[in-house]
């Protein structure tokens, strides 16, 4: 698909593989910002008896130097770098997991439509387990492959090689779902054909440009699977 796509059609007769990604994706990214944004300012405010706004200035520096490298995903390298006990602060607000609108409802199609789904995701394995113990997400899916398994984020051209060594798929017959566009220019160097962006990750935030991609808000744009 390109921009220039006026329909969101997909061409499913001749797709065989659907790649997932997690967060803002199947997932509300809500609770991902909220934590990172909010939560682990929060813990440092009280931790260093600083204000959280003073905190969140001082991280948003930390962020940027790791963004879109294994260390921006990895729940050690934040437990080390921070001082904190990440995987604890996570389970303090897990309640704010919630799997986008109508993304069960495409999973259940596109299973009966006999479509091969892979979850894959830069979520650190921890962050993995308690989103999957949250939700039922496991339960639909074929495979799920995390990038610290891989050695590189999606954002990486080798990481699209070292997943077809991994699970071999025709990357002409694959559609391939992600809230990133620097993962979604990744995958399209690599020659996935059918690449679709989620316009609007977190539910409490307005709609993100897409740029070159066709895009979606909600699964529901791309249902029937016929």
């Amino acid at each position: 698909m390109t921009a220039n796509a006026t329909s969101l059609h997909l061409p499913w007769a001749d797709i065989d593989t659907v790649l997932l990604d997690m967060d803002g994706t199947l997932l509300d990214l809500h609770f991902d910002n909220h934590f990172w944004l909010r939560h682990v300012p929060d813990a440092i405010a009280r931790r260093d008896g600083i204000s959280s706004e003073s905190a969140l200035e001082a991280l948003r520096e930390r962020y940027r130097r790791v963004q879109g490298s294994l260390q921006w995903y990895c729940v050690d390298h934040w437990s080390a770098e921070l001082g904190l006990p990440i995987s604890e602060l996570k389970e303090e607000v897990s309640h704010f997991i919630r799997i986008h609108p109508f993304a069960f409802d495409f999973l259940v199609a596109a299973r009966q439509a006999h479509k091969r789904l892979i979850l894959v995701t830069n979520a650190h394995v921890a962050s993995l387990a308690l989103k999957l113990r949250r939700t039922s997400l496991g339960s639909y899916l074929d495979d799920i492959v995390v990038s610290h398994d891989l050695g590189l984020p999606k954002e990486a051209l080798g990481f699209w090689l070292r997943l077809h060594s991994l699970i071999p798929f025709d990357p002409a017959r694959t559609l391939l779902v992600d809230d990133s566009l620097p993962v979604l220019r990744s995958a399209q160097a690599y020659g996935i054909a059918n690449l679709l962006a989620v316009s609007k990750p977190d539910s409490r935030q307005g709609p993100r440009p897409t740029d070159e991609f066709a895009a979606i808000r909600n699964f529901s744009e791309i249902l029937p699977i016929t």
